[in-house]
């Protein structure tokens, strides 16, 4: 059981280090440019394509993978 808690720790640790990361690659400056563009239906039909679009979505997989392991480092520190 120690190895699972240690394995489950160092995955724990390298997804918060990867959401820190993500999260500062998202730029605020980005969000206003795109405000111009909301208006273009090509650009709706593309959001998903641009790099703010990818970074986004990567953010909330990384918040998703996060709150599981949150739940299951939780579940095996305290079980063991």
């Amino acid at each position: 059981m120690d190895i699972l808690k240690n394995v489950l720790l160092v995955v724990y640790i390298i997804v918060c280090l990867v959401l820190i990361l993500i999260t500062t690659m998202q730029s605020k400056d980005n969000e206003k440019s795109l405000d111009d563009t909301y208006e273009n239906p090509r650009f709706e039909k593309n959001k998903s394509r641009t790099r703010a679009g990818k970074i986004q979505k990567r953010t909330i997989i990384i918040s998703v993978l996060f709150g599981i392991l949150t739940v299951a480092t939780t579940l095996v520190c305290y079980l063991v």
